[in-house]
């Protein structure tokens, strides 16, 4: 089973870079200059931060769905990040180094299934979860803090 996992779009996130400490603030997301690596995993290119960057930390609704399963969580985005991890059969570094809970999804947004998984053994997990045919897409978090990190999606048909 092939599968792509991509991290968030920066365009969302662009404008806040520009934004003073008081003006973050007062949209309840902090500035943090990293101090341990890794710590500060940037959702949009899946990397963890490197000592001395600054990234944001805030709220994001990760599953807009208009379902039980509704849910936001802190994140962090590393400032100018402007491309997004988008990588076919390719687990990011940042994954792998951590616990992740894995949550199924359907088309309509109701949670199908979730596992809790080592992330150097992700792969096997995301293929048991896609091998219910009504799972559309999953979403790893966390497991420790509970923070999204990235969307899984299935990809159609052997790839070349």
């Amino acid at each position: 089973m092939d599968f792509r996992i991509t991290g968030l779009s920066p365009e969302p996130f662009l404008p806040l870079f520009s934004l003073s400490d008081a003006q973050l603030t007062a949209l309840g997301i902090q500035r943090h200059v990293v101090d341990q690596h890794p710590g500060f995993p940037d959702r949009i290119g899946l990397v963890d931060a490197e000592l001395g960057e600054t990234v944001l930390l805030l709220n994001h609704v990760c599953q807009p769905a208009a379902t039980p399963y509704r849910a936001s969580h802190a994140i962090f985005v590393s400032e100018g990040a402007t491309h997004a991890y988008d990588a076919v059969n390719q687990v990011p570094a940042s994954m792998r180094r951590r616990l992740l809970s894995l949550r199924a999804y359907s088309a309509d947004g109701m949670m199908l299934d979730a596992e809790v998984v080592d992330g150097n053994a992700v792969e096997d997990v995301i293929a048991q979860l896609f091998d219910n045919t009504d799972v559309s897409y999953i979403h790893a978090h966390n497991a420790k803090r509970g923070c999204y990190a990235a969307r899984i999606d299935r990809v159609g048909g052997s790839l070349a």
